[in-house]
């Protein structure tokens, strides 16, 4: 089979999103943007627009200046483009005061932790520069290193599990190697090393996700991908294929016959850019920032990758559509700062004295926590099959509470080790409470059902 050859007005509309969005972070080479890869419960975001605290989802990117808090149902995910990761915890604050590029390419990055816990793991990726501050403490990460942060009102604490880490403050400097704890007293400037690591109920969830991102790393991700970032959920959630004609595509699971790659996200206001596309889906990071959409016949929707990097804020882009569908558009300008499209059905799960989750066919992944499934393959088979699928999970404790549920497009990534029983089915440590509210982020969320795409302010059906 052959490759087909994008329309020119195709091929005009990738030229346009390039200049739109590559030229602009080109003409700022201090400009960087990093992922929200994980949202469960109550987070939002103060994407420095003057509006304040928003409500958070899963694949918002993260730029200078922008701060992030959970409330005490909620915990959040950012990923560093060389996977180096940084995790909050319920009733945590967090602030980006830098997030910058040396003319030399190393990436230079602050986190300021205002309250609450978080746990970090850098890469320690060379040249790259990775500081932690609170209080009036400053750890500078320049070494792969694996450590947890909590702080309180008047004291906090640095455990380290990997690497070295050099805590400096008013009371001194102290260096921490694995397996021991600062303990910090904030009103006295002084600290105390401990030679051990004491145990939070948290540490269960960090070390499970660092797992998942072990297992599913891309070594080879260069070769289809400037970051490393995303890489690890295009290997759990789907597979790749070298097609005649086409070269290297991917899919995701769970993709049947009426799945298209813009059912389920927000259309998301970013002051000087316009609209951008987020997606809803895990795994949706990378495919949507880089590369294109392209319908294969007998395969349906898969992603190619190439191209321009587009910044983080992404407008679709094809490389072939099939025969009669409607391509999404933006919305215009102005409008609701984030219009919610959900086209298609997420997996479901339920709580009982066994904790289950039914997949449809047609979720793409969507509501299936991220390395729970051992083999998704084959239960993607038997979906394919019987057109959904229902599997037994196992939710570590702190998972166990049904407030971990309550938001997001179905169940959050990350909330099981594990999975046994398959069956086919014919048919389709906490710091206080903050008690926040949000700030009027529902009065401008606006939502599309029913599988429509906002196209210059009307709803678009998919064909």
């Amino acid at each position: 089979m052959s490759k087909p050859r994008p329309s020119v007005q195709l091929l005009l509309t990738s030229i346009f999103v390039f200049l739109l969005f590559a030229f602009p972070a080109l003409a700022d080479s201090k400009a960087r943007v990093v992922r929200v890869s994980d949202v469960q419960g109550s987070v939002e975001i103060d994407r420095n627009n003057g509006r304040g605290y928003e409500k958070a989802f899963m694949n918002l990117p993260i730029t200078e200046g922008m701060k992030i808090r959970t409330a005490d149902d909620g915990r959040a995910e950012l990923q560093f483009e060389d996977n180096s990761t940084l995790r909050l915890v319920p009733d945590s604050q967090i602030e980006v005061p830098k997030l910058s590029l040396r003319d030399s390419g190393a990436k230079v990055s602050t986190i300021h932790l205002l309250e609450g816990m978080v746990y970090v793991n850098f890469q320690g990726t060379k040249g790259d520069e990775f500081t932690l501050t609170f209080a009036r403490e400053s750890i500078a990460l320049t070494q792969p290193a694996h450590l947890r942060i909590g702080l309180g009102d008047a004291d906090a604490a640095v455990a380290v599990f990997g690497g070295e880490v050099q805590v400096t403050g008013p009371g001194g400097t102290v260096n921490l190697a694995k397996n021991q704890t600062g303990r910090f007293d904030l009103v006295e400037d002084s600290y105390k090393l401990a030679k051990h690591v004491e145990g939070d109920p948290f540490d269960a969830w960090d070390k499970q996700q660092n797992q998942y991102q072990q297992r599913y790393a891309d070594a080879s991700y260069s070769s289809y991908s400037p970051y490393a970032y995303g890489s690890s959920d295009l290997n759990y959630y789907g597979s790749w294929y070298d097609l005649p004609g086409y070269g290297q595509m991917w899919q995701p699971y769970f993709a049947g016959a009426g799945w298209d790659p813009f059912m389920n996200g927000s259309w998301t206001m970013f002051p000087g850019f316009g609209y951008g596309w987020v997606s809803a889906y895990p795994w949706g990071w990378l495919p949507y920032n880089y590369g294109a959409w392209n319908y294969v016949p007998l395969y349906g929707w898969m992603w190619q990758p190439g191209g321009a990097w587009m910044g983080g804020y992404p407008l679709p882009v094809f490389a072939g559509l099939p025969p009669g569908y409607a391509a999404p558009r933006p919305p215009i300008f102005p409008g609701p700062r984030v219009i919610h499209v959900n086209g298609g059905a997420g997996s479901k799960v339920t709580q009982g004295l066994f904790t289950r989750i039914e997949i449809p066919n047609n979720s793409a992944g969507l509501g299936i926590p991220r390395g729970s499934i051992n083999n998704l393959p084959h239960v993607a088979g038997l979906a394919e099959t019987h057109a959904s699928v229902s599997s037994g999970l196992h939710l570590p404790e702190v998972m166990s509470t049904p407030g971990f549920y309550r938001s997001g497009f179905g169940a959050p990534r990350g909330s099981a080790w594990g999975a046994h029983g398959y069956s086919s089915r014919t048919r389709s440590s906490s710091w206080g409470s903050r008690g926040f509210g949000s700030s009027g982020s529902m009065s401008s969320a606006h939502s599309v059902g029913g599988g429509g795409h906002v196209g210059g302010g009307a709803v678009g059906g998919h064909h």
